[in-house]
């Protein structure tokens, strides 16, 4: 019985040793690494810049105001928040401005990012001398008329007598920036400097 046994399994072990045999013989059909193509981020569509923006937004009190109200004056839009700091910080700085630079031909327009009664309340507490509008998405959309992507607060745009976009800042504005922009923006006034220069001055801010 035993010697019976024996042959079985070394019949069984002869058998399983000549399948593997065999299968190993056999050639593996590797499949082709088919890894998806790296995908390319196609960069955002250009946004077209507007030579000559126009809005009209309502101001803290309800009342719509249009951008031919200020035609003939150096603009300087200035985006901001309630619940911007920086955009707080350069509150004063405008006021003194406006002060100092409303008989020279430049004005101030704050435009704010934010809800109607938070800046209604805020303006209240802080005493503009100069036009302040509520805009959401309008607000948005002139900014990034700029052709500048619109990513954060503060923004300012800055706008010839004659209307025409000649500039636009990224982020806090300090008295060094508004005075370049008074330098160039008179000069073009008095024909000092042709409006690709001025651009050019501005775009050094």
């Amino acid at each position: 019985m035993p010697r019976v046994f024996l042959i079985f399994v070394a019949a069984l072990v002869a058998l399983m040793a000549g399948a593997l045999f065999y299968a190993a013989r056999i050639p593996v059909q590797v499949e082709a690494n088919t890894a998806a193509e790296p995908q390319t981020i196609a960069p955002p569509a250009p946004i077209e810049v507007v030579t000559h923006p126009s809005f009209a937004m309502p101001d803290v009190n309800g009342t719509v105001r249009d951008s031919s109200e200020w035609d003939g004056k150096n603009r300087i839009l200035n985006f901001w928040a309630t619940w911007c700091a920086p955009c707080r910080r350069e509150i004063p700085m405008l006021k003194a401005f406006q002060d100092e630079q409303s008989g020279n031909g430049f004005q101030v327009i704050g435009i704010a990012v934010d809800y109607a009664e938070e800046v209604a309340r805020y303006a209240q507490e802080v005493e503009f001398n100069y036009p302040v509008l509520v805009g959401e998405q309008d607000a948005m959309a002139l900014a990034e008329s700029s052709g500048i992507y619109f990513v954060g607060l503060p923004f300012t745009m800055f706008i010839a007598a004659d209307g025409e976009y000649v500039g636009a800042f990224v982020g806090e504005l300090h008295q060094t920036h508004l005075d370049t922009v008074v330098d160039v923006m008179t000069r073009l006034d008095r024909a000092e400097l042709s409006k690709d220069e001025a651009k050019d001055a501005l775009a050094r801010l």
